[in-house]
């Protein structure tokens, strides 16, 4: 069935457009960018990227691409189509709709965002999953040309976790996928179990993750003599959140998938962001088929 367009209209980066449709399930409206690149497509379609948590990201990639893909010879990067999934909002994120949808299930219930809100539920994550591989695929196929085999997943902390769940539960669903950030120890480390089920069945994956450098066990300086410097550290050794990813890229690359690590310098958890974002346009578009060296 084909979603419904609730509305569409231009974002202001790059020509960028945008389509608000409701799931054809359940009817919730979500806000998919589309940037196509000029030009005629390869034969085979365009290659693409698509991001989670659109609203926040799809200016950062466009850009990426047009200052890159130009000069090809400098930078190794072609290219593609963009695709991000985000909300029909302004704010670069809705927290509580996007606990929902890259939460994975079973998911958990959680106290409001704020006095007087609703109660926060994870557990959507198969919703949104049908939602991108089916309701936006079956919509992207009358507007853009798309080559099937070469498609990644871009998620950063909660679209991390998503990211790595979808790869577990749906290995064909696209060839690389990028993890920033990942929230991998979330509800009890939940996807470990996911990993040690995972049969990847001789699928030629390409994994990046990453982390920034003060995501370790160590305060970012500017945090260092604030007053929750304590709560903070302790949360890092619950998060575990560079060590987690570490330990996520070795255990993929023994299943025999091309998995790495790549860590940040000097970045917190959020100011990561644009970054990796970056990175992604790479790992999605390189000609050469190069993944970038300097992984740890």
């Amino acid at each position: 069935m084909m979603p419904l367009i609730v509305a569409q209209g231009t974002a202001d980066c790059g020509g960028t457009r945008w389509f608000d449709l409701a799931d054809s399930v359940t009817g919730a409206v979500r806000r998919v960018f589309l940037w196509i690149p000029p030009g005629t497509p390869p034969e085979t379609g365009w290659r693409a990227l698509w991001l989670l948590d659109g609203n926040a990201v799809i200016g950062t990639a466009v850009d990426a691409m047009r200052a890159q893909a130009f000069w090809p010879e400098g930078t190794d990067i072609g290219w593609g189509a963009l695709i991000a999934i985000g909300y029909p909002t302004s704010d670069a994120y809705d927290p509580f709709r996007r606990s929902w949808d890259l939460g994975p299930p079973p998911g958990r219930s959680y106290p409001p965002f704020h006095e007087g809100g609703a109660e926060v539920r994870t557990g959507g994550g198969g919703e949104m999953a049908r939602f991108m591989l089916e309701d936006v695929r079956v919509f992207l196929a009358d507007h853009v040309r798309l080559d099937p085999e070469r498609q990644s997943l871009f998620g950063h902390s909660f679209g991390g976790l998503f990211t790595l769940w979808l790869m577990f539960t749906r290995p064909d669903a696209f060839r690389t996928w990028i993890a920033a950030s990942p929230a991998i120890t979330w509800e009890d480390s939940f996807l470990q179990r996911h990993l040690e089920e995972f049969q990847p069945a001789g699928r030629a994956l390409t994994v990046h993750l990453s982390a920034g450098e003060w995501e370790g066990s160590e305060l970012a300086p500017f945090q260092r003599d604030r007053a929750d410097a304590a709560e903070r550290l302790a949360q890092k050794e619950q998060t575990r959140t560079v060590a987690a990813a570490r330990e996520m890229a070795a255990s993929l690359t023994c299943l025999g998938l091309r998995a790495g690590f790549e860590i940040y310098p000097d970045e917190t958890h959020m100011s990561v962001l644009p970054m990796a974002v970056n990175r992604a346009v790479r790992c999605a578009f390189s000609l050469g088929g190069d993944m970038p060296g300097r992984w740890k």
